[in-house]
Order: structure tokens, then C-alpha cells, then sequence
């Protein structure tokens, strides 16, 4: 046996063990398995908690930022495939999060975690998987995965970490069988903040006395005369002194990086949970609303949003929306959604923007979509991705009030769209110079 046909043959036993048809091999090392609602099998080693979870089996093909990945709310209800094989090797750490509870279902892996080797890290991945209770596997083919993800779609999974090295294979086939799927969940209310708070951090920053904590870059500095004195050495942020804008900010899984943009550009942040109506956002009198990121499936989150949303457009309510808001968004002007067959997830989509011609290299975390030819005259597609050509983001013509499907504030990614933040603040000013003069006449001063 040649040696190409060697490496064909250990392909092969691979795709067999790991693939299509279910798995007839259990490694000796196997404590932990990942079984699709079709009946396939993967084994593997189990980290983080033992248990088990059930959700959608999605991939994200990331390379960094993985402890943002986890923590990101629209990633409830799921089960995420990390098509990186090094997985773990920065640790974990106590800023690099999206939300304090992370609400994904489980992690797939396919090179065990090493010791972790960064400065800023606290905690090993698996202890830290553990203390949230999120089951995870290692050790499988994470390829023939992807590929079966790509080819077939999403499909619903369960994953099981045993503690005693026992795996009940048929009852998990049953239950990522009956799983009854994304579609029609509503799961922005399960990641929503139970009551209203104000948000004050900006973002972050390496200050020349910050002795090496914090990071990363200062959002672009044209506020700075909204800045105090630098901030203390243990923060890598500064907070607005003299806010020109208030937003509010409408919580269906919101990520932190964004609140820290929108912070950073200069605004009052005030952040309510998913159900609050809009005589409510009104009363805190903003300037503008944003819709934020979330899970589920926007047409169940629509049946308490969208009527939201459709008073505050009808009162000219500035407004920007990213990822479920976005699709809010399309739902509110009377459009519809559809679930894809595989999602975008990663950190490197490219992006066209139809008013520029530029494009931009974006970080995505989607699995719904708005279906462009639903959406009414009035709205015009802005940003098509040039991966499949789908709906990217889309404005009204006739009112302040724009929305992307990307990420924009990456977290993990490039920073190509951090200019959307700053179009927001354009258009709060615009309508607020529009607006002020009569509302001083209507107050009679």
C-alpha cells in the first residue's frame, strides 16, 4: 500500500466512524457524544459540565474571540461547532464576555484544550464551561460535521458529557429527533434583562498607565471633548461626561460591545427589557432607539416587537436595528422572514454597501433572514452579502431609520462597520435639529 493510498485509507475509516451512516466504532476514550436528529453519531471526550443539552448544531468558522462566541445571546437554543481546531488556547478571562449567563447549549471541538497561555487568563476553557453549566465535546471530526452542516442544513442535536463513561445512544437519537427546532421559538425573551438599566462603559482602550490591563481600541476620538481625564489604570475606558444623545436600547440578547459603541459615540445609554411598550421607551424621552441582537426566531419575538416598533416608526423615532432587530425591522414594514439552511456565522463575511461600493469584511450570527422582495417600496437594500447574495441591511427612504444584519461592533472581528454607529449619531442630530424648533413652539418658550 502506497502511502497516498494509506492516507486515503485513514480518511476513510474516519468518515466512517465520524460521518454519514452513524458511528460503529466507540474510541476507547469516549465519555461524551454528539447525536443528530438523523441518527448520526459522533464520540468523543467530554469537557466543561457533564449532562446533557439539546439544540441546533451550527457552525462558526472563527478563528479568535471564541470566549465572545460562547457568550453571545443570540447563540441560545444552540449547539455550536468550532471549525478552529485550537479551541482554548488563551483560557478564559473575566472582560472578554457578551452577556454573564451564556445561553448556548453546548460546544463541539475538535482538538482537545490545552493549558492556557495569555496573561489575561483566569481560568481554564473547560473549568470555566463547567462552572456555567455548558457541556461540551472534543475529539471528533469537526470537518465531516461542517460539511454535513453545508450540505443538509442545521440540524438539531444533542450532546452528552457522562460522567460515569455511559452514553444512552438511543435516547439521545429520540430526543434531538423530537426537539421540536428554532422555528416559531421565541428565545429573545429568555435573554432579555429582567428591568431597566443605564449602561456607562465605552469602548475599550490601551492607556498609557494601564499597565497592561485592557485592550484594544478607543472608538475613533472625534467625541473627545465628551471625555473626562483618563480613566483609572484598572479600567481601559473612559465614561461620557456630557452625552449629546439618549438611546434607548430595546434588549432581545443584547451584546455588550455594542452597548459599549454606542456609549462610545458619545450617547446616554438606557437599556429595557424585550417587552417593554412604547409609551414606556418614550417616557425616557431618547433621541433615538436601537434594536439590538438576539436569538430565536424573529416572527414568535415579532408578535410583542413589531407592533413596538411600528408606533415608534409612525412617531419618526430614529432607529437602528443589528441581527434580530434588523429582522424586526423587516417584520414591522410588513415583510417576512425565513429561516436558512445553514446561517452565516464566522468573523469574515464579506459584505457589499450599495450607497459606498465598498465593501466590508464583517463578523455575522444568523440563521434567519429577511426575504428581500417582501419588503415595501419604501425600504431600500443598502448592504447584500457577496456570499450568497442575501439581505445584509436596508433603510427607509421616508423615515430616519436604517438596520444590518451583521455585527457591526464585531466582537469577535474587523472593525470595517464601526462607521454605522457614528450614521446613527448623523441621524439623531438631523432629526433632532428638525424637531427642536417645534417642540420649543408646542412648550411655548
Amino acid at each position: 500500500m502506497t502511502a497516498g493510498s494509506d492516507w486515503l485509507s485513514a480518511l476513510t475509516d474516519t468518515v466512517s466512524i465520524f460521518g454519514k451512516s452513524g458511528n460503529t466504532t466507540v474510541p476507547p476514550d469516549a465519555n461524551a457524544a454528539l447525536v443528530l436528529g438523523d441518527g448520526t453519531v459522533f464520540y468523543g471526550r467530554g469537557i466543561g459540565a457533564t449532562g446533557e443539552a439539546v439544540g441546533e448544531v451550527c457552525f462558526n468558522t472563527a478563528m479568535t474571540g471564541y470566549q465572545e462566541i460562547i457568550t453571545d445571546p443570540s447563540y441560545a437554543g444552540q449547539i455550536i461547532t468550532f471549525t478552529f481546531p485550537h479551541i482554548g488556547n488563551v483560557g478564559t478571562n473575566l472582560d472578554d464576555i457578551e452577556t454573564i449567563n451564556p445561553a448556548c447549549r453546548g460546544i463541539v471541538l475538535r482538538a482537545d484544550i490545552t493549558e492556557p497561555a495569555n496573561y489575561r487568563a483566569v481560568q481554564h476553557l473547560d473549568a470555566w464551561m463547567k462552572a456555567r453549566g455548558i457541556p461540551g465535546i472534543t475529539g471528533i471530526d469537526t470537518r465531516a460535521l461542517t460539511q454535513r452542516i453545508r450540505d443538509h442544513g442545521a440540524p438539531n442535536g444533542a450532546i452528552f458529557h457522562s460522567k460515569s463513561g455511559k452514553i444512552d445512544i438511543d435516547h439521545l437519537k429520540k430526543a434531538a429527533k423530537e426537539w421540536p427546532g428554532l422555528n416559531g421559538m421565541d428565545l429573545a425573551i429568555d435573554v432579555t434583562c429582567h428591568q431597566t438599566y443605564h449602561w456607562t462603559e465605552t469602548s475599550w482602550y490601551r492607556a498609557p498607565n494601564a499597565g497592561g490591563e485592557g485592550y484594544g481600541k478607543l472608538a475613533e476620538d472625534t467625541q473627545g471633548q465628551l471625555f473626562g481625564t483618563a480613566a483609572p489604570a484598572q479600567k481601559a475606558w473612559q465614561p461620557v461626561i456630557k452625552p449629546k444623545f439618549h438611546v434607548v436600547a430595546i434588549d432581545y440578547g443584547a451584546k455588550r460591545n455594542i452597548l459599549r459603541m454606542l456609549a462610545g459615540t458619545g450617547c446616554k445609554v438606557t437599556v429595557v427589557p424585550a417587552k417593554t411598550t412604547a409609551q414606556e421607551i418614550l417616557s425616557h424621552k431618547p433621541d433615538g432607539v436601537f434594536l439590538s441582537n438576539g436569538p430565536g426566531d424573529p416572527a414568535a419575538t415579532g408578535k410583542y416587537a413589531v407592533p413596538v416598533i411600528q408606533d415608534l416608526i409612525k412617531r419618526r423615532m430614529p432607529i437602528f436595528g443589528i441581527c434580530l432587530g434588523h429582522q424586526l425591522l423587516g417584520l414591522a414594514l410588513g415583510g417576512r422572514t425565513e429561516k436558512m439552511p445553514r446561517g452565516h456565522r464566522g468573523a469574515n463575511h464579506p459584505v457589499k454597501d450599495h450607497e459606498t461600493g465598498k465593501v466590508e469584511i464583517t463578523s455575522q450570527n444568523h440563521g434567519f433572514m429577511v426575504v428581500p422582495s417582501s419588503l415595501p417600496k419604501n425600504a431600500k437594500i443598502t448592504h447584500t452579502s457577496l456570499f450568497d447574495n442575501s439581505c445584509e441591511g436596508f433603510k427607509m427612504t421616508d423615515h430616519p431609520v436604517f438596520c444590518v444584519q451583521y455585527h457591526p461592533e464585531a466582537s469577535p472581528g474587523p472593525h470595517d462597520s464601526h462607521y454605522l454607529f457614528h450614521r446613527f449619531v448623523e441621524m439623531m442630530d438631523h432629526e433632532k435639529s428638525i424637531t427642536m424648533p417645534t417642540a420649543k413652539t408646542a412648550n411655548g418658550k
